[in-house]
C-alpha cells in the first residue's frame, strides 16, 4: 500500500471514529421531581421514587448504560413555591418532571413544562381537566377523578339516593372533581348541594359549614378532600353528632390513602370513622408487588421510612420506570439529548436567571414514546388511552368497620359495581344496578346494616315550614285564627294533612306559616311560587293541581277530585199544557205523523180487495184508513188484517211503534219529574257566547283558565271574595252590575249551594283536576305523602274527614240543574224507520206485481172474439183506468169471474 493509500485509510478511520463518538449515549440523564415532602402522599412517594431510580440505575439493560440523575425539590404544598421548585429543577437540564401530587401545582407546572417542552408525569394529580389539550405534555400515572366520580355516582344510584351534599376543597382538585360528579348525578336525575372548604380551613370554619349543611335536608355526604386535611371534617362531624344512623358518609380515595399509610392516624381517627364508605385504587396482586412490599418493610425496620406503603407509592415507583423506558426508546431513536436557548427568556433582564432555562428539543418525541408504553409495573398494566389516562383501572369499595377497613366490592368503568373481582376489565357489561350489580354487607354510621334513607325533611331545630292560605271565605277548608300555631289552624285540608303525617314512617317536625291577611283570599299561584323559591318548604290547603303550577313544583296525589263548574240562579218551571210535545223534536213529530199516514194508506191498499172492513163508500174508506192507522198505538182498531202482506207490514210497524212509544214515555216522564229547574245559562259554551259578565273567586286559577284557555276577555271577569259577594252579584244580574254566572271549583260551589237557595250548578264540570299539597321539585317527602294519602283513601279515613266537615246535619246535596233532558231526534230512530219503509215498499211492490199479473190474465180471458189486437188497440189511459177498476173489485169476484169463464168455454165448443 502506498503513502496515498495509508493517508486515505487514516482519514476514513478518523471520520468513522468521529461519527461513532458523536452517537454515544449520554452517560447521565437528569430527571426532576417536585413533591410536598411533608405530606401523606409526599413522604411515601419520595422514598418510592428514590428506590425506583436506584433500581433503574442498578439495571444496566434499562437505559443501556445511561444513569438517571434525580433532581428533587420540595413544593411545600404551595403553587408559587412549587413553580419555583420546578424552575430550579429545570436549570439542571432535566428532560422530564415527575409529580407533583397537587392538582393546583400541576396546573402551573404544566404551563411551565409545556413552554420548555419538558414532559410532566404525575402520579397523584387526579384533576380531570389536566387531561385536556391545554396541557399536551402532561401524562397521568394514577386514576383520573372522572373515573372515581363515575364510580361515586353509581354507588349513590345503587342505594337509591337522589340528593347528596358534596364537601370539597376549594381548589382545582376539589372543584373540578365535584363538577364531574355533578354531571354524573345529573344523568341519573339526582341533585347535589355543594359546600366548598377553603384550602386551609380552620376548625371553626368547618363547624360553621357543617352546621349550615344540616338545614339542607339530605343526609348523604360526599367528601372530596386531601389526605392531609380530610380527617378534620370527620372530627368536626363527630363533635356535631353527625356520625349517627341517619347520616351517610362517602369519601373519595383520600381516606383509604390516609388509613393505609399512617397507623397512628388510623388508630386516632378510627373511632369517628365508623360506617364511612370510601374508594381505594385497586392494585392487582403480583410477585413484583409482593417483593416491593417486603422491601418496604425492610426500609421501615431500618428506620428509613416511617409510613406504610400506599397506592400512590406504587404509582410513584412505576412513574420512574415508565419515564426510564420512554427515555430509552427516545435515545434509541434520537441518539442524543439536546437543548435550545430561548431567546425571549434570555432577553428578560433582572435578578432571575431565566436565561439559564433551555427548551428540550426532543420533548414531543419523548411524550409520544411515553404514551406508547405497554408494560406491567407494580400497580398493574401500564398503558394509556387517547386522553393520556391509564386504561383498565378499577376501584375497591371499602367500609370502615371496627378497627379495620373491609372491602365490600369493586367498580370499573366497564363492569360497574360488583361484589367480586371482574375477570376481564375490558368486557362491557350492561349497567343494571338493581339486577346485575351487588355489594357486600355495609355497616353504616350508628352500627346499622339497613340502608339509611339518606335525607331528613326537617329537625326540631328547623321544623318544616308549611304555608297555609289565610282565607277570607270558605273557612271550612282552611281557617287561621290568632296566628299560625298548629292549634290555631284548622279545617278540612288541615285535618287531611295531619292524618297523612301520622302515616309517614318517620318524624316530620313542622310549623304552619299563614299566607295572607285574612281579609282577602291569597293568590294561590304566588303561594306555590313561594315553595318553588324556597321561601317555605311546602304549601298545603285547597290548592288546585294545574299545569302552570306543576311545571316547577311537585304535588302529592290529589286528596279530593274537583273541577270548574258554573254557578247560576235557577227558577222552577211550571208544567206547560203542551209539555207532552216536548219529548220529540219537530222533525221527529213530522216523520212519525207521515209514517202513520203512509202505513194507513198501505194497509188500505193491501186489504181493500180481500177485506170487507176496508170497502164501502169513499168517505167510509177514508175514515177507516185514518182511524185504523192512528189507533194502532192503542190497539183499539176493530178491523182485522186478512192479507199476508198486510200482516207483515203491521208486524214491522208495531215493532217500530213499541220502541217509539217506550222512548216517548221515558222522555216525557223526565220532562215532568226531573226537569223542575231552569236557567238561561245552559253550559260553558252558552255562557261564553252570552257576552255577559262572569264572576270568579278571588285568588283562584279560574281567571287564568277562562282568559288563556277559553279566550274570555278579561273585561268580562269580575273578582268576588266571599259567598255573600257571590249571592249579591248573582241576584243583581248582569243588567244591574252583577254577573250572569260564576265559574268556580266544585267543592266551593257545593258548599255555597248547600247553604243558599235559589242557585244551582249548571251542567257538569268542564275541567278535571284535584287538590293536592305542593312541594319543591324532586322532594322525597312528596312521594311519601302521596303513598300515605293513598292509604288514607283506602282505609276510609279520607271519607270520614269529609263527613266530619261537610255532613254535620246532612250531607251536601247538590241543588242544581244538569243540562235539559234531551229531546228525541229522528237521527236516533232513522234505522227503525228505514226498516219499516223498506218492508212497506217491498209489500207494495209484491202487491202490484200480483195485481198486474191477475189483470193481464183477466183481460186475456175476457177479450172479444172479433178483436185480434186486444189490449194494444186501447189507449194507455184506458188501460190504467181499467186496471184501477180491476183492483177496486173484490178479489173473490175476480176469481168467480175466472171460474165462470172457464165453465162457459167448453159449452161454446
Amino acid at each position: 500500500m502506498g503513502c496515498g493509500g495509508v493517508l486515505w485509510f487514516l482519514l476514513v478511520l478518523a471520520t468513522g471514529f468521529g461519527v461513532f463518538a458523536g452517537a454515544v449515549r449520554p452517560a447521565v440523564v437528569s430527571i426532576g421531581a417536585v413533591l410536598t415532602y411533608d405530606s401523606v402522599i409526599g413522604r411515601v412517594a419520595k422514598v418510592a421514587i428514590e428506590a425506583a431510580v436506584a433500581d433503574v440505575n442498578a439495571n444496566a439493560s434499562v437505559l443501556g448504560g445511561t444513569r438517571l440523575n434525580l433532581v428533587m425539590r420540595d413544593a411545600n404544598c404551595n403553587v408559587f413555591l412549587g413553580s419555583a421548585a420546578a424552575l430550579s429543577v429545570l436549570e439542571h437540564d432535566a428532560i422530564a418532571l415527575i409529580g407533583p401530587q397537587s392538582s393546583a401545582i400541576a396546573h402551573m407546572i404544566s404551563s411551565i413544562s409545556g413552554g420548555l417542552q419538558i414532559p410532566l408525569v404525575s402520579f397523584a394529580a387526579t384533576d380531570p381537566t389536566l387531561s385536556s389539550s391545554q396541557f399536551p405534555l402532561f401524562v397521568r400515572m394514577a386514576h383520573c377523578d372522572s373515573y372515581q366520580m363515575a364510580a361515586m355516582a353509581d354507588l349513590i344510584e345503587y342505594f337509591g339516593w337522589r340528593q347528596v351534599i358534596a364537601i370539597y376543597v376549594d381548589d382545582d382538585y376539589g372543584r373540578n372533581g365535584i363538577y364531574y360528579l355533578d354531571d354524573e348525578l345529573a344523568e341519573n336525575m339526582s341533585k347535589m348541594y355543594k359546600i366548598a372548604l377553603p384550602v386551609k380551613a380552620t376548625r371553626n370554619k368547618i363547624i360553621d359549614l357543617l352546621q349550615k349543611s344540616k338545614t339542607l335536608g339530605p343526609r348523604v355526604y360526599v367528601v372530596h378532600a386531601t389526605p392531609d386535611s380530610g380527617l378534620n371534617i370527620f372530627s368536626v362531624a363527630e363533635q356535631l353528632h353527625m356520625m349517627t344512623d341517619e347520616y351517610v358518609w362517602l369519601t373519595t380515595d383520600w381516606l383509604s390513602t390516609v388509613l393505609d399509610t399512617s397507623q397512628s392516624a388510623a388508630s386516632n381517627s378510627i373511632s369517628y370513622l365508623q360506617g364511612v364508605v370510601s374508594f381505594r385504587q385497586h392494585i392487582p396482586r403480583s410477585n413484583q408487588k409482593e417483593a416491593f412490599v417486603s422491601r418496604w418493610g425492610e426500609l421501615q425496620k431500618e428506620g428509613l421510612v416511617s409510613l406504610n406503603l400506599s397506592t400512590y407509592g406504587f404509582f410513584a415507583y412505576d412513574t420512574v420506570w415508565a419515564t426510564a423506558y420512554a427515555i430509552n426508546d427516545f435515545l434509541n431513536e434520537y441518539e442524543n439529548i439536546t437543548f435550545s436557548s430561548n431567546s425571549y427568556l434570555q432577553s428578560i433582564k433582572g435578578k432571575m436567571q431565566l436565561g439559564m432555562l433551555k427548551t428540550f428539543d426532543g420533548g414531543n418525541l419523548l411524550i409520544k414514546k411515553l404514551l406508547l408504553l405497554n408494560f406491567t409495573g407494580l400497580s398493574g398494566q401500564i398503558q394509556f388511552d387517547g386522553d393520556k389516562n391509564l386504561i383498565s383501572r378499577m376501584y375497591e369499595i371499602v367500609n370502615v368497620r371496627g378497627s379495620v377497613t373491609n372491602r365490600v366490592g369493586y367498580w370499573s368503568n366497564h363492569s360497574g359495581l360488583s361484589i367480586s373481582l371482574p375477570e376481564n376489565l375490558l368486557i362491557k357489561r350492561p349497567k343494571n344496578l338493581s339486577l346485575n350489580q351487588v355489594l357486600g354487607r355495609i355497616t353504616w354510621p350508628g352500627g346499622k346494616t339497613e340502608t339509611p334513607r339518606g335525607w331528613v325533611v326537617a329537625s326540631n331545630e328547623r321544623p318544616l315550614r308549611i304555608a297555609v292560605p289565610n282565607r277570607a271565605s270558605y273557612l271550612e277548608f282552611v281557617r287561621v285564627t290568632n296566628g299560625g300555631d298548629m292549634e290555631n289552624v284548622s279545617g278540612y285540608c288541615i285535618d287531611v294533612f295531619k292524618e297523612i303525617i301520622k302515616l309517614i314512617p318517620y318524624e316530620v317536625p313542622y310549623k304552619f306559616v299563614p299566607i295572607g291577611n285574612g281579609q282577602t283570599n291569597p293568590n294561590y299561584d304566588e303561594l306555590v311560587n313561594m315553595v318553588v323559591q324556597h321561601v317555605v318548604d311546602a304549601a298545603i290547603g285547597d290548592i288546585a293541581i294545574v299545569t302552570s303550577r306543576s311545571r316547577n313544583s311537585d304535588f302529592t296525589q290529589p286528596y279530593i277530585c274537583t273541577g270548574l263548574v258554573i254557578l247560576a240562579p235557577i227558577r222552577s218551571i211550571k208544567s206547560s199544557a203542551w209539555v207532552f210535545l216536548r219529548p220529540f223534536t219537530v222533525g221527529m213529530w213530522c216523520v212519525t205523523g207521515a209514517f202513520f199516514f203512509v202505513i194507513g194508506v198501505v194497509i188500505w191498499l193491501l186489504e181493500h180487495r180481500v177485506n170487507s172492513d176496508f170497502r164501502g163508500s169513499p168517505t167510509r174508506q177514508c175514515i177507516t184508513m185514518c182511524l185504523f192507522s192512528f189507533s194502532t198505538p192503542f190497539q183499539s182498531q176493530q178491523e182485522e188484517i186478512l192479507s199476508t202482506l198486510g200482516r207483515f207490514v203491521m208486524m214491522v210497524w208495531l215493532f217500530l211503534l213499541m220502541v217509539i212509544t217506550s222512548s216517548y214515555t221515558a222522555s216525557l216522564t223526565s220532562f215532568l219529574t226531573v226537569q223542575q229547574l231552569s236557567s238561561p245559562i245552559k253550559g260553558i259554551d252558552s255562557l261564553i257566547a252570552s257576552n255577559e259578565p262572569i264572576g270568579y273567586q278571588e285568588g283562584s286559577f279560574a281567571r287564568s283558565y277562562l282568559v288563556d284557555g277559553l279566550n274570555v276577555r278579561p273585561s268580562r271577569l269580575v273578582s268576588l271574595g266571599s259567598p255573600e259577594a257571590y249571592k249579591e252579584a248573582l241576584e243583581r244580574g248582569p243588567k244591574n252590575g252583577g254577573v250572569a254566572a260564576i265559574v268556580d271549583e266544585l267543592p266551593y260551589v257545593e258548599l255555597f249551594v248547600a247553604k243558599t237557595s235559589g242557585f244551582g250548578i249548571i251542567g257538569q264540570s268542564f275541567t278535571r283536576n284535584g287538590w293536592g299539597f305542593a312541594f319543591p321539585r324532586d322532594s322525597p317527602l312528596a312521594i311519601d305523602m302521596s303513598t300515605a294519602m293513598l292509604k288514607l283513601s283506602e282505609n276510609g279515613e279520607l271519607q270520614r274527614i269529609h263527613k266530619k266537615w261537610f255532613c254535620n246535619a246532612s250531607c251536601i246535596v247538590t241543588s242544581g240543574i244538569n243540562s235539559e233532558p234531551s229531546q228525541l231526534h229522528f237521527s236516533s230512530f232513522w234505522g227503525l224507520f228505514l226498516v219499516c219503509g223498506v218492508a212497506t215498499v217491498a209489500s207494495l211492490v209484491l202487491f202490484f206485481l200480483r195485481s198486474i199479473w191477475q189483470f193481464i190474465r183477466f183481460n186475456r180471458k175476457h177479450r172479444e172474439p172479433a178483436s185480434t189486437s186486444g189490449l194494444p188497440n186501447r189507449s194507455c189511459t184506458q188501460v190504467i183506468f181499467r186496471f184501477f177498476d180491476f183492483i177496486d173489485e173484490k178479489e173473490e169476484a175476480i176469481k168467480n169471474a175466472f171460474k165462470q169463464r172457464n165453465t162457459s168455454l167448453p159449452e161454446t165448443s
